[in-house]
């Protein structure tokens, strides 16, 4: 009976580690589980390069649902302050933003992998119309076309900005900022004043950052104060403690 028992377990334990061994086999590896990610990186961008007309700053949105809301890569937070970065630094927008998204992703292979992704359909666009450009240019459905695209390009760009709008806190010192760009903004572009808008964030930074410094002086020498206060009745404590012994 007890030779059976043990007989009974061991088979038991032999099916188990089989088990085991079958759901390890079916578990993707590392490095087949950054493979998917890198092919899901470079569709997505892939999709959102060839699909995306009116520049970077129409592809915002797209962005935005596909990492943000849909496959989470990136908070919301941290979305607004890519873009501010994309903006700043040297390059397009949509470049600098997959380059970003990519190497948090994917670490530098990311990087490479959505850079191109983003790069070939307009690459490959450009150059199939560079081989008959003039055709190109009398064929006048395309022009009735991209009339319609230019529409929806504005939709996107005004999508984009509310969501951005939404997504930030609303400080008073932000609200001023916001204020103050929108407002500039209108009213250089109806005098046809030239500034551009890398000046905006980069004000805004000095802004922040002298807002933050203002901070902190104000927090030490609140600090400074308590300390003082805490002190100086502590003292009274003591000289009173004395007098009454």
């Amino acid at each position: 009976m007890d030779k059976q028992v043990e007989k009974e377990e061991k088979c038991a334990e032999e099916s188990a580690g089989e088990e085991n061994a079958q759901v390890n086999e079916n578990e993707p590896t590392p490095r087949k589980k950054k493979g998917r990610t890198l092919l899901e990186l470079f569709f997505t961008y892939f999709k959102i390069g060839l699909f995306t007309f009116g520049g970077g700053y129409a592809m915002i949105a797209l962005l935005e649902r596909e990492f943000v809301e849909r496959k989470k890569w990136i908070g919301r937070d941290e979305f607004t302050d890519v873009i501010a970065i994309a903006e700043s630094t040297p390059g397009p927008v949509a470049i600098n933003c997959a380059t970003y998204i990519g190497y948090k992703v994917g670490k530098f292979s990311g990087a490479l992998v959505a850079t191109l992704a983003v790069c070939i359909p307009s690459f490959a666009i450009i150059f199939a119309i560079s081989l008959f450009f003039d055709a190109f240019l009398k064929f006048k459905y395309v022009a009735y076309a991209f009339r319609g695209i230019q529409a929806c390009v504005v939709f996107l760009i005004l999508s984009a900005g509310i969501k951005m709008f939404r997504g930030l806190k609303k400080t008073p010192l932000g609200m001023v900022l916001f204020v103050a760009a929108f407002g500039l903004l209108i009213a250089f572009s109806l005098l046809a004043v030239n500034f551009s808008s890398v000046f905006f964030i980069l004000i805004g930074g000095v802004v922040g950052l002298i807002a933050y410094g203002i901070g902190i002086i104000r927090a030490r020498k609140t600090e400074k104060a308590n300390d003082s206060a805490a002190q100086g009745k502590q003292e009274e404590a003591d000289t009173n403690g004395e007098e009454a012994q």
